[in-house]
């Protein structure tokens, strides 16, 4: 068995911390191995550093599964089939039925904080070892995770922790965005120095393209923060024609699968309008429906989740190629100079693109776009080609604010901080009233 597995499994017992950024953190496991044999070698690092994929990705307490499920509610792109989940209910109904005791919530932040914990641990240690490319790896890899726990923290609360302690303070949402970055900066900075050794590849899970990735985690989180040149030079970096994946296996397997495709019994996509409203959901003829969704014709409900969620062991994307595409075309548009010929060249290349031409096999394959020139025409057309092409990814919610979409499209605008912070950190925020 490939050495990336033995290491996985022995990151559960290495690295295992337990806790949120408000709780007193010990962080002391008395199972786990003495720290300097942790995080003073490329092994031990190795394993801390899988442990951040295993925290992200895998089960229904990963954040995977948990940010497709409270973006996917209160956006409308998923039916609750059983009201026996609580938590999935709360997000269903929406509003103030959703609180600071929903698990879903609770899941995201907690993971969040041991990402960023556990990745801090990595990036601080890794450049004491021999081996400057070994450690390039760690460091572009560990700063994957951290860049995407600060991104789902400030994708869905207003205010975000400063830091992982004890009652930390919290700054603006756009902070975390700012601190994503730069952790993407720096890792790239050590990348172009010293790029990543071939050995590193081989000792942690396939599928990850660490600088494809650093590229387009930045050009999300620079579009979201409001920096559309740096967003479209970052856009730009990346290699649409690569896949970049968290993987999974017969043992860790995909969890949208594991708990929604496979059970029937918690939620399915809502239907073939991506729950969107007139004007802006998919024609009949775009093949993303066909892409995304699934039809029983024998059990209800009709429409079932397709696409990343397909089987046990179909990998999930930390971006999409057409995700930067879109990028590009709204930073065109959004920029001081607004370019919207070259905003239309880019929304078309998503809009008239075959499933063959892309990696993961998503093509609308629609005629290209022949709505007016103008800045509210393109976005808007912008708005819709994401919501349909980066269906069931989590970033709705945040396209939804950034585009100025009627609340009445959405179920909450952010979320209740969950009571474990609240509990254990006097500095939490009031939550928001929706």
């Amino acid at each position: 068995m490939k050495s990336y597995i033995n290491i996985c499994i022995c990151s559960l017992v290495l690295v295992m911390v337990i806790g949120v950024s408000g709780c007193k953190k010990d962080f002391v496991n008395p199972n786990s191995a003495p720290e300097d044999q942790v995080f003073t070698s490329a092994r031990g690092m190795t394993a801390a550093a899988i442990g951040l994929q295993r925290t992200y990705a895998f089960s229904r307490a990963g954040s995977v599964y948990n940010m497709v499920t409270a973006n996917g509610f209160v956006t409308n792109e998923l039916t609750l089939l059983n009201p026996g989940n609580i938590p999935e209910l709360q997000l269903s109904t929406g509003g103030a039925t959703v609180d600071g005791t929903n698990s879903i919530l609770s899941n995201i932040w907690a993971n969040a904080s041991k990402i960023m914990f556990d990745a801090d641990r990595i990036i601080a240690a890794a450049p004491a070892l021999a081996d400057k490319a070994y450690a390039s790896g760690l460091i572009g890899y560990a700063s994957i995770y951290k860049a995407l726990a600060l991104g789902s923290i400030a994708m869905y609360w207003d205010k975000v922790p400063d830091t992982v302690g004890i009652n930390v303070n919290f700054s603006d949402r756009s902070q975390g965005f700012a601190r994503a970055i730069a952790t993407i900066d720096r890792a790239l900075n050590v990348i172009t120095a010293t790029p990543i050794s071939t050995s590193f590849a081989g000792n942690i899970p396939p599928g990850t393209d660490i600088l494809n990735t650093l590229y387009a985690l930045k050009a999300r989180y620079a579009l979201f923060a409001g920096n559309y040149p740096e967003a479209l030079a970052a856009a730009n970096m990346v290699d649409l024609t690569k896949r970049s994946t968290m993987n999974f296996d017969a043992v860790s397997i995909n969890p949208i699968f594991e708990t929604a495709t496979s059970t029937n019994n918690v939620f399915q996509p809502i239907d073939s309008t991506f729950g969107l409203p007139i004007g802006v959901r998919p024609t009949a003829t775009d093949k993303r429906i066909q892409f995304y969704t699934s039809l029983n014709t024998a059990v209800a409900p009709r429409y079932r989740v397709a696409g990343f969620g397909a089987t046990s062991t179909i990998p999930w994307p930390y971006y999409l190629p057409g995700e930067m595409t879109l990028i590009k075309a709204e930073a065109y548009v959004r920029q001081a100079a607004p370019d919207l010929a070259n905003a239309v060249v880019e929304l078309n290349k998503v809009i008239t693109k075959k499933a063959a031409a892309d990696p993961f096999g998503i093509g609308a394959d629609e005629p290209a776009y022949a709505g007016p020139l103008t800045a509210t025409a393109i976005l808007d057309e912008i708005y819709r080609q994401r919501s349909i092409e980066l269906f069931m990814s989590g970033l709705k919610l945040e396209d939804m604010r950034r585009f100025q979409r009627p609340v009445a499209e959405r179920k909450r605008s952010f979320f209740p901080y969950p009571f474990r912070e609240r509990d254990n950190n006097p500095n939490t925020p009031l939550d928001p009233p929706f």
